[in-house]
């Protein structure tokens, strides 16, 4: 199993990282905020046409690049760094990763091709955002493919081409497309403290839906595993940079006649920060090389997840109070990281949700020894 990247992924690193550094600074990110959409369309579609990231993990006999989760995770890093606000996580990964493992082959054909170029963009429905014992409990298609019930909360909805739903029916859990503008379909724009994500509550009221394929359990819990490796490198991500910024605050925010860096308790905190970060970072890189050759790498997912989510909010707090009053203020851009590592915490499971899956697969991989 591979331990250290590559050469050729290093230099993809660098690439993605100064087409976001040019295409989406932070200035972008507070402006775009505040639109409907939050994100730049043409940035999408260069990101998307002209580097083909949102195909970077899916099927090469489909359209897409063909590699997996460490590339993908390359990429998640660098946009958690920069909170980038497209439509990546909802259609690329989670839409992506359903589509390329649920859906039937004449559905692949048509579909991965559009998304992994980013023309299509698909916000995935669930019901449930917390585990995946829970997905397809209120969401139910009946006998004459009509969709009935509620997701809460859904990422890029009201800016999605299509809905894809994992729902129960008759037949068991399917993947179900539906249009956004059927008029049995109702989307509700939701109020998120991280304004770079925008968030809906979707009603769907007898809607009419195509089946796209059957989701099985095994399938549902790898799917669950790759969306949370590849949310935990957005948050590591994130996490950097915001540590990386604090600590440049602290060489240049002088009290006492000197940099508040220099105060011993301050070195100490920083230094345990980065030690969080870089077990935070291990673990994630661990995950994704374990997913990249191994479709049942057991607890190593949901160690990355609680462990990705509990680093990026404890750097977020500390960045706030060892920026003193400053961390508090709008222009600031630490709030921005703070209520995305708040946000990116509760997606797909709280640290200690996880924490109870990872005991649960290590003693269910006890008893099969």
């Amino acid at each position: 199993m591979q331990e250290t990247f590559t050469e050729d992924q290093l230099q993809f690193r660098e690439v993605v990282r100064k087409f976001l550094h040019d295409k989406s600074p932070m200035s972008a990110v507070r402006q775009l905020q505040e639109t409907e959409s939050g994100y730049d369309a043409e940035v999408w579609r260069s990101l998307g046409q002209d580097l083909g990231l949102p195909g970077t993990h899916l099927p090469e006999a489909y359209g897409g690049l063909g590699y997996g989760p460490i590339e993908l995770g390359i990429i998640l890093e660098e946009m958690g760094r920069t909170l980038y606000g497209g439509p990546f996580l909802s259609s690329a990964v989670l839409a992506g990763y359903a589509t390329s493992l649920f859906a039937e082959e004449a559905s692949r054909q048509v579909l991965i091709p559009d998304i992994s170029s980013g023309i299509l963009r698909v916000a995935l429905v669930l019901d449930s955002l917390s585990c995946p014992e829970l997905v397809g409990k209120t969401l139910t298609v009946d006998a004459a493919d009509r969709l009935t019930g509620r997701a809460e909360i859904v990422i890029d909805a009201l800016s999605a081409d299509e809905l894809h739903v994992i729902a129960d029916s008759p037949n068991g859990l399917g993947l179900y497309r539906v249009s956004p503008s059927a008029e049995e379909v109702t989307l509700y724009a939701r109020e998120s403290i991280d304004l770079t994500r925008k968030l809906s509550s979707v009603l769907f009221d007898h809607a009419p839906v195509e089946r796209l394929g059957q989701v099985d359990a095994g399938g549902l819990q790898r799917f669950w595993d790759l969306a949370c490796v590849a949310l935990s490198h957005e948050m590591i991500g994130g996490a950097g940079a915001l540590l990386e910024s604090t600590v440049e605050y602290t060489k240049i925010r002088v009290q006492f006649g000197r940099p508040i860096g220099s105060f011993q308790a301050l070195k100490h905190r920083c230094a345990d920060l980065l030690m969080a970060l870089e077990f935070a970072k291990a673990a994630t890189y661990q995950a994704a090389f374990s997913l990249a050759v191994d479709d049942n790498p057991g607890f190593v997912a949901s160690m990355a997840k609680a462990m990705a989510s509990d680093c990026f909010m404890e750097t977020a707090r500390a960045a706030i109070q060892l920026r003193g009053g400053l961390g508090f203020t709008w222009e600031d851009d630490t709030h921005l990281f703070f209520k995305r590592a708040k946000c990116d915490e509760v997606l797909l499971g709280l640290p200690h949700v996880h924490r109870e899956r990872m005991i649960q697969q290590m003693e269910g991989n006890d008893r099969a020894a």
